[in-house]
């Protein structure tokens, strides 16, 4: 592990724990007596983040992007290989009449070659069609997170007033750019010439960060129908942190400046709305956007919680601790202040220079990052062991009809997902007691995959050297599946020794439910997701440390494995 002194130094102390599921708790079970769903808080999509740090300020002369999207479906991993279209075709886009705004589906041309690419798939959010994504990484070493950005209400409005809406949603520009493009740059010059040209299906705002190993580009799509969009560049000497994606100042004349690119009518919209009088620059989260997490009052979740989803906060954060590492950025998203059951799976895309473009690789955990290993994937990777692939766990329309059989056997196979979500809410029932061990475990495994990967590289290099590429994608395919199956032995080990403590130390814990009068529906059988957005597991408790921490930092692995033996 590389020495980071600045690590110390840029530590942060978060606010107490309070006791906020009890609150929630209450709410739901007046609501419930009243015979109403629980409210539904202005906070609602304050969730998913990108990290984007540039070549100059990480130890080994990378561009790491890394971060992770919050949805409460089923996630699961692809490997979407390159593919040839005949002239004509099309691919389906839009958001269905279910939406939190209502749209229709369209026929979006489809490009005649689509990239290869690698991507956490999942099934549910807002009301948008499965299967959703947000990014990944393609075979030209373009890697893209997908993060909420909320537009101002009048534009929200707007959406909401046109409805049905029409044009491809924020899923459908993510997969396009890692479909169609070869340069960060490029994948922003797709995404807004597709906005151009077909409009966007919004649930309020949205934004992209995206990056190769030269730049990275923040995109921010904005609501109300108008097809506006405005993208800034970052250079390798910056940070950024969308949590949720922001853009400042931006210049009148952006047409003449490199950095900058957005949809023509960006500024005049401004001033026929009056929200921009011309006076001062032009700070687009001013003038199309809202106030930071934390710069308002009113979130219902964690004071911990709240306080962390600061972008520039965190971004100072970050510039303390550089140069940052690969198992930094590990160590980051894997931060008990924002991993927690509502991040669907965790990706860092480690993009280095003058390395075969085979070997670029993606880190990703399939589900939380705080319980979960990351597994380096190169993208001359050509399958997933099916246990890393869709299931129907939590997965939408799943409970409506039995299953086809033509998936019988792969819904028969292990599920990695499920595995580290129950070692995940094992863990974060007594996080004093397991968020430690839990994490050594799964730190120690990922520091001996980063031991291991210079020599599975250099093989396949030299394999891919003598122009025996199909050897190459088959050493890289069989290391892949070895480490992801492994990783997931390791996930049943843990939650069969927590599991195991857990019962012998405190017992399993029973919901409580709510009682409604004349009703005899015992807790076990009620509705597991009475709270929606407003519950929250998470492992998160100040007693433990400080963050962020380094990876590793709890030293060799405290034996867990052998009680589950």
């Amino acid at each position: 592990m590389v020495s980071n002194p600045g690590l110390r130094k840029a530590r942060l102390r978060a606010c107490a724990r309070p006791t906020l599921l009890s609150f929630a708790l209450a709410v739901a079970a007046q609501a419930a007596v009243a015979g109403e769903p629980p409210p539904r808080a202005e906070h609602l999509r304050h969730k998913s983040i990108g990290i984007y740090v540039g070549s100059e300020l990480t130890a080994d002369g990378s561009t790491l992007l890394g971060g992770f999207g919050h949805e409460p479906s089923s996630h699961w991993v692809e490997v979407v290989p390159r593919q040839h279209h005949p002239e004509g075709a099309t691919t389906a886009v839009g958001v269905t009449s279910e939406a939190s705004i209502p749209g229709e589906l369209t026929d979006m041309p489809q490009a005649r070659e689509t990239y290869k690419h690698i991507t956490s798939n999942y099934s549910e959010f807002a009301g948008f069609p499965p299967p959703l994504t947000n990014g990944g990484l393609n075979e030209h070493g373009v890697a893209a997170r997908d993060i909420w950005s909320p537009s101002r209400q009048e534009l929200i409005d707007m959406s909401e007033e046109a409805a049905p809406q029409t044009g491809p949603n924020y899923s459908d520009l993510a997969r396009a750019a890692m479909e169609r493009a070869t340069t960060a740059r490029e994948a922003v010059e797709v995404i807004g010439a597709l906005m151009d040209e077909h409009g966007y299906s919004t649930y309020g705002g949205n934004s992209h960060l995206i990056a190769d190993e030269k730049e990275g580009w923040v995109f921010i799509n904005f609501a109300g129908g108008q097809r506006l969009w405005a993208a800034e560049r970052l250079g390798a000497d910056e940070i950024r942190v969308s949590y949720f994606g922001y853009i400042h100042d931006f210049p009148v004349d952006h047409h003449e400046h490199d950095d900058y690119l957005a949809s023509d009518h960006l500024v005049d919209f401004a001033r026929e709305q009056g929200w921009w009088d011309g006076d001062g620059p032009f700070n687009v989260q001013e003038v199309y956007g809202r106030p930071f997490p934390g710069d308002e009052p009113g979130d219902l979740y964690p004071a911990f919680y709240d306080e962390a989803r600061n972008p520039p906060q965190r971004e100072q954060e970050l510039h303390a601790m550089a140069p940052i590492s690969l198992e930094d950025m590990l160590a980051y998203v894997r931060d008990p202040r924002w991993s927690n059951d509502f991040s669907g799976y965790g990706q860092v895309a480690h993009l280095r220079p003058d390395v075969h473009p085979e070997l670029q690789t993606l880190w990703l955990a399939v589900t939380s990052a705080i319980t979960t290993p990351f597994v380096a994937i190169p993208i001359g990777t050509e399958d997933i062991p099916p246990e890393f692939r869709q299931h129907r766990y939590m997965t939408k329309h799943a409970d409506s009809h039995f299953i086809d059989p033509d998936y019988a056997p792969l819904e028969a196979t292990r599920y990695a997902t499920r595995t580290f979500k129950r070692l995940l809410y094992h863990t974060c029932e007594h996080p004093r007691e397991f968020l430690r061990p839990v994490t050594a475990e799964i730190e120690a495994f990922e520091r001996d995959l980063i031991d291991l990967r210079a020599s599975v590289e250099q093989e396949a290099l030299e394999l891919l050297q003598t122009g025996d590429d199909e050897a190459a994608r088959a050493l890289i395919t069989e290391d892949v599946e070895r480490r992801l199956l492994q990783s997931l032995d390791l996930g049943e080990d843990l939650v069969r020794a927590v599991e195991r403590q857990t019962r012998e130390t405190h017992g399993i814990r029973m919901p409580e439910g709510v009682r409604v009068e004349g009703e005899t529906t015992p807790p076990t059988s009620q509705p597991m997701g009475r709270l929606g957005w407003g519950g929250m597991v998470h492992c998160y408790d100040e007693a433990l440390d400080d963050y962020p921490r380094e990876h590793g930092i709890y030293g060799s692995a405290h034996g867990l494995r052998e009680i589950a033996r």
